[in-house]
């Protein structure tokens, strides 16, 4: 039995590739801004058209920023889109991000569309503002403003492999279900898998393995707890 991300129906089918002219466009804009404002501006390019969503970086200036190269998988917000989700999603400008290392990032998602408007590219700048803050802190009052950046509440941004997306959907499931898998029962594991499946996680190669596996459940099981819900939407 095929796995089932070769299966599923992931939005990169019959998707045109992303356009040359304006992938040199992003790159060429991508090394002004790191080349402007230095060592501590990470940008990135992501083509959510190419055919394996688990290279989706394409280009990568500053890549020690967050440790990531050319070839590395996607962040959520990249999976996300790649799931056709948003058809119009609104740029997310400015917000803050925490790297698994620690480091505070001053970000911003710009979502890139083609002539027909379809999001075919996602273009990320991430600024390292930790020394920044530090000296901000070491003046204290010379700088500060009555709103303070809340460094806790910065989203963590997904730096290593699409593994680790994977491994949080999974949690994220069993957070759906209210209880450890040890006491799931059918009704249960199908809502999680479910779930798996309208986030894109078995957009990932070999991810059904390592699904059935967390769940105990064998591969047809998963299928069918998929192809059920696939049937459900056809009778809505």
């Amino acid at each position: 039995m095929m796995d089932l991300s070769e299966r599923a129906p992931g939005p990169r089918k019959g998707v045109p590739p992303l356009d040359q002219n304006r992938a040199r466009m992003l790159k060429q804009i991508a090394a002004a801004l790191a080349a402007q404002f230095g060592p501590s501006c990470e940008v990135v390019i992501h083509d959510l058209t190419a055919q394996d969503p688990e290279r989706s970086i394409i280009h990568i200036e500053n890549g020690q920023v967050t440790g990531r190269q050319v070839g590395d998988g996607p962040s959520s917000v990249v999976m996300a889109q790649l799931l056709g989700g948003d058809p119009d999603p609104a740029d997310h400008l400015a917000y803050l991000t925490r790297t698994p290392g620690g480091k505070i990032l001053k970000s911003s998602t710009l979502y890139i569309r083609d002539d027909t408007g379809r999001v075919d590219a996602i273009f990320s700048i991430n600024y390292d503002i930790s020394a920044l803050l530090m000296v901000e802190n070491a003046i204290g009052d010379l700088t500060r403003s009555t709103r303070e950046p809340d460094i806790q509440k910065a989203e963590r941004i997904t730096v290593l492999n699409v593994g680790d997306v994977l491994d949080r959907l999974i949690e994220q499931s069993v957070a759906l279900a209210g209880k450890p898998v040890a006491l799931m029962n059918k009704d249960d594991r199908m809502r999680a898998v479910r779930f798996l499946n309208e986030h894109g996680a078995f957009l990932i190669t070999k991810s059904s393995d390592k699904v059935a596996k967390f769940f105990g459940i064998s591969k047809y099981t998963l299928y069918s707890y998929i192809d059920s819900k696939q049937e459900d939407s056809r009778h809505e």
